[in-house]
């Protein structure tokens, strides 16, 4: 992997908050993935991090934050060899796993802070079927290490916020000052399921330490609202904008699922972009600011 110097002429930075590189079938030999977890054929070779550098140089986008793909699930040696080639371009979210005790995860918390990653992505599928979060000692353990660390845990809530509100307002209840971001909108999708989530969601504001992340649109979207999601802009986005605040929503594209979808991945950043419209402060803030403030300046 080549170094890549990042740009500064950007106005405001614009950091990438939420994508994933994995390695492409050449350098699989090398990094091999987690079994049963091979990317899709059609992106087998689309997420390499030379692939990413490529596409992010081209829209402009001067930094990323990898979260860890399940592809390469706890191996994290794809991410971190990523990181060390571009180290002023990319910083990492790594992986929690659920089967290490509360001392063995802090232990690798610690030990992937030196190697470049930033954050710690709480993935709740990944634990047993019916045990929360918030009811793993361990996962406490590194909630009180990351607030110590200011560290920020993010948490995919891929199958509905109503499944983790709880357990995410129970995580908080014990360590209050570790900083929370919320992936994809919370997963609030355009329907009636997900109209009551955002109602969930617009709730967590009043917890200072939740930050949203304004990032998949087409997840969002789904069927109901085609690109440029406006949509999504009028019902997911300006409520948010006004409930939480510019400093506390970051964007992202979900990298490389978003390069299948209409407008790409420079579609992603001009959208949100023009959503913010004149308001530079609100501009500077979620396309980078955010993101700088919580896992540091790139």
């Amino acid at each position: 992997m080549m170094p890549m110097s990042s740009s500064s002429s950007a106005n405001p930075v614009v950091i990438d908050s939420h994508l994933h590189v994995w390695a492409d079938e050449e350098e699989s030999k090398i990094f091999p993935y987690s079994p049963g977890s091979e990317p899709p054929p059609a992106l087998a070779n689309a997420a390499s991090a030379a692939r990413l550098i490529e596409t992010m140089k081209s829209c402009g986008v001067a930094g990323a934050l990898i979260v860890q793909p399940i592809n390469h699930k706890y191996d994290h040696s794809y991410v971190a060899e990523a990181i060390a080639a571009h180290p002023s371009v990319f910083k990492g979210m790594m992986l929690h796993d659920p089967s290490r005790d509360a001392e063995e995860a802090v232990q690798d918390l610690e030990q992937l802070l030196l190697d470049g990653f930033v954050g710690v992505r709480f993935n709740p599928y990944l634990w047993p079927e019916g045990k929360r979060m918030s009811d793993d000692p361990a996962a406490v353990a590194m909630c009180r290490r990351c607030a110590d660390l200011k560290v920020p845990i993010g948490i995919m809530c891929f199958k509905g916020l109503d499944l983790h509100y709880d357990d995410i307002c129970s995580l908080i209840r014990k360590s209050p000052d570790t900083p929370i971001v919320l992936d994809h909108f919370g997963f609030t999708g355009l329907d009636e399921k997900g109209d009551k989530n955002f109602e969930k969601l617009l709730s967590l504001a009043e917890k200072k330490n939740v930050h949203v992340k304004i990032s998949a649109l087409f997840r969002i979207a789904g069927d109901v609202s085609p690109f440029p999601y406006e949509d999504v802009r009028r019902r997911r986005f300006v409520p948010l904008l006004e409930r939480y605040g510019a400093s506390r929503l970051l964007w992202g594209t979900d990298f490389p699922f978003v390069i299948e979808t209409e407008g790409g991945y420079e579609g992603a950043v001009d959208v949100v972009r023009s959503w913010c419209g004149v308001e530079q402060k609100d501009a500077a803030a979620i396309l980078g600011g955010t993101s700088e403030n919580l896992f540091g300046k790139w």
